[in-house]
């Protein structure tokens, strides 16, 4: 039997755009922000993705082009030249904060949204080398989001 409900940690998205784009003005990103834009994201079932599922979705707007890429610096690159927008989480977006070529602004939203399962069989979660696994993968995220 598999368990699929172990939180390894939470995280924020986060808007980036290029450093020339319009809503790279703004204090705050909304979801009707992306209703004219081009959403890169992962080439993942819309449901599955965060900006669709705890953003778009309950607010009932879709993005006017939705393009699907499978590697981040890809996505980053596109971002970069101006073909789109994305959001991604704040332990990924630290990385390249201070790049003069993306801007990167926050939702308009303070929610926390829960970050990815670790999925166990039943029994492995009491082992300590798994809850070793877990707890170091927590540690690493939240050191992450602090750079």
């Amino acid at each position: 039997m598999l368990d699929f409900k172990t939180i390894l940690f939470d995280y924020k998205l986060d808007f980036v755009a290029s450093a020339k784009h319009p809503l790279s003005k703004n204090k705050w990103i909304e979801a009707l922000d992306f209703e004219k834009e081009t959403l890169i994201n992962y080439p993942v079932e819309t449901s599955r993705l965060d900006v669709f599922s705890q953003l778009l979705i309950p607010n009932k707007v879709e993005p006017e082009h939705n393009r699907q890429v499978e590697l981040t610096s890809i996505i980053l690159l596109l971002v970069a030249s101006d073909r789109g927008v994305t959001l991604l989480p704040n332990w990924v977006v630290a990385e390249f904060r201070n790049n003069s070529n993306y801007v990167i602004v926050q939702l308009n939203t303070k929610d926390t949204i829960r970050g990815p399962f670790a999925t166990t069989g039943t029994n492995c979660l009491e082992k300590p080398f798994m809850r070793n696994l877990i707890d170091l993968a927590g540690q690493e995220a939240g050191r992450l989001q602090k750079v």
